[in-house]
């Protein structure tokens, strides 16, 4: 199979962590109905933007969610004085640390023609903007 791209829009609703794995299986899903379909590969997704992310994490608990959310909050404040680029508010820098500490790509496997997740794993969006963005996530499917 030759390689497969896909763009996804995702509007997010300000900071925090917005689940995308269905529309990334979907995805997935759609390949495997063309013949003759995904069997084993690898799914790149690949966040166009600076200030925002994509992440694995467990989707059991909520709570875990809004923990990281806590811990980052911690680790980088919106308003530090320590940042010179606000361009865009107190949450600019922040935005692109968050970023550079989390992951821009993910490669996921795909096996027997379904996304490899875990059972309590989920695909994030980590929004670092305090306000709604429309996102952008490029999926790519590279196997046979």
């Amino acid at each position: 199979m030759d390689p497969q791209s896909h763009t996804i829009t995702v509007p997010t609703r300000g900071r925090g962590l917005h689940d995308i794995t269905r529309e990334v299986t979907d995805f997935v899903q759609r390949l495997k109905v063309a013949a003759p379909g995904p069997r084993t590969g690898v799914l790149t997704c690949f966040i166009r933007h600076t200030s925002a992310s994509l992440l694995v994490q467990e989707n059991a608990d909520p709570e875990v969610l809004a923990d990281m959310e806590r811990f980052f909050s911690r680790l980088v404040p919106d308003g530090d004085r320590i940042f010179h680029h606000t361009t865009e508010g107190p949450d600019d820098m922040p935005s692109h640390v968050r970023a550079a500490l989390t992951q821009t790509s993910l490669s996921i496997p795909v096996v027997e023609g379904d996304v490899a997740l875990g059972t309590w794993q989920a695909i994030y969006l980590y929004e670092h903007r305090t306000r709604a963005h429309r996102r952008e996530v490029v999926l790519v499917y590279v196997g046979r």
